[in-house]
């Protein structure tokens, strides 16, 4: 009995230290890390098949072409960059298979596509329809639409631009029967996609150009009511509702001299009356003057940063961009001093610091762009950094 007794009380300590073990072990498991949504704007201009290109960019390529030929445009000129893919069609879904594998391996896992509606249907649609949601790893991502409705002046066509850059070619103004042919088809063709990408269920659509959306539909009460109306829609499609983003820069938030108003209607009283529940920005050419050193602009994005914290009740979601440089449209630009991979990084950790200081939204951060070549703003590999902008999401966000 006794010596039975004692194996007994040796199995229970031998449990007991097993079981201590295991609660050892727990505690020092490092936490899963935190992860973040990385969602970077897609400009889908560098398509081969889409024929409406073709009255600016005419060689076939999209605006690769103007990215191409600028040492043959301005001989000598300091900007000579060079895609490390070379000059792909973003609309082949094989290419844009390559792409998704790329940006989820660095760490981006949502495009944000830059969508246009011209002259009554889409414009720049392809490669979207016949790149990202034809390839095969598709899954991978999610993506969402911001709708570039700004006009179309000559700016793109380089053999034009300086001449007519003003010359209106296509407006962004859209009536209400034309605004919700927009919205009934982007809930069908696109909100109810399992790539969309949503927050607490709802569909997220990003509006650029606010003035141009209220001069189109006839003033702010009834731009009021149109986003009412799209929302409601969103709704009836089987969605809790619709994540309406704005595009945050002073054209969109100050209402003086919009609609023939007088007055200056209060920034967030302004902002919640056409029902936006949250922003983010494009670029921060924006909101500051970009023509000076990296590392000077990212204190003036802090304090942006902490201006929309005051100013608005929407959520703000983190927004750094990679550079800006026009040159290779306009020659001569405003140009973003010492934006390397390093500063670049040292951006992110702020949006990242930023999202980890605001628990309750979403860990979603948006960066200009995953390949804006003729604004110098791009995370594409070149012949200057190669995978520097990539490796330097990877570094903060992945590894």
């Amino acid at each position: 009995m006794k010596k039975s007794g004692s194996s007994f009380l040796s199995a229970i300590a031998v449990l007991i230290l097993l079981l201590s073990s295991v609660v050892v072990t727990a505690q020092n498991k490092p936490a899963a890390p935190k992860k973040y949504d990385i969602a970077a704007f897609l400009y889908p201009a560098y398509a081969n098949d889409d024929p409406r290109l073709r009255p600016f960019w005419p060689s076939g390529i999209g605006e690769w072409e103007t990215v191409m030929n600028v040492q043959e445009r301005f001989p000598g000129h300091y900007w000579n960059r060079k895609p490390v893919w070379g000059t792909v069609n973003e609309a082949d879904p094989a290419i844009m298979s390559m792409e998704i594998n790329e940006a989820t391996k660095h760490g981006v896992n949502v495009f944000i596509f830059d969508w246009y509606w011209y002259d009554g249907r889409p414009f720049m649609e392809t490669t979207l329809n016949n790149g990202f949601l034809k390839a095969e790893n598709k899954d991978k991502m999610k993506f969402y639409l911001m709708w570039a409705n700004h006009e179309v002046v000559n700016v793109w066509d380089t053999r034009l631009n300086k001449v007519h850059e003003d010359n209106v070619i296509w407006t962004g103004k859209v009536d209400r029967d034309e605004f919700e042919k927009i919205c009934k088809r982007n809930i069908e063709k696109y909100f109810k996609l399992p790539q969309y990408y949503k927050i607490d269920g709802k569909p997220v659509f990003m509006i650029y150009d606010v003035p141009q959306l209220i001069q189109g539909l006839g003033g702010l009460e009834k731009t009021i009511d149109a986003l009412k109306w799209f929302k409601t829609e969103t709704q009836k499609a089987g969605f809790p509702g619709l994540e309406l983003q704005l595009t945050m820069w002073s054209q969109n938030t100050n209402y003086s001299g919009v609609d023939g108003s007088k007055g200056k209607a209060p920034e967030n009283d302004f902002v919640k009356k056409l029902g936006f529940t949250s922003a983010t920005h494009y670029q921060f050419v924006h909101f500051t003057d970009v023509n000076k050193d990296y590392t000077d602009i990212l204190e003036q994005v802090k304090r942006e940063w902490a201006r929309i914290d005051k100013t608005f009740e929407l959520t703000y979601y983190p927004h750094i961009s990679v550079g800006w440089d026009n040159s290779p449209r306009t020659e001569k630009s405003a140009v973003m001093k010492n934006n390397t991979p390093e500063n670049f990084a040292k951006g992110l950790q702020m949006a990242k610091d930023y999202v980890d200081a605001h628990p309750k939204q979403v860990p979603l951060i948006t960066i200009n762009s995953w390949n804006e070549w003729t604004e110098t703003s791009y995370l594409q590999p070149d012949n200057v950094y190669g995978y520097g902008y990539l490796e330097a999401i990877k570094r903060v966000f992945v590894k």
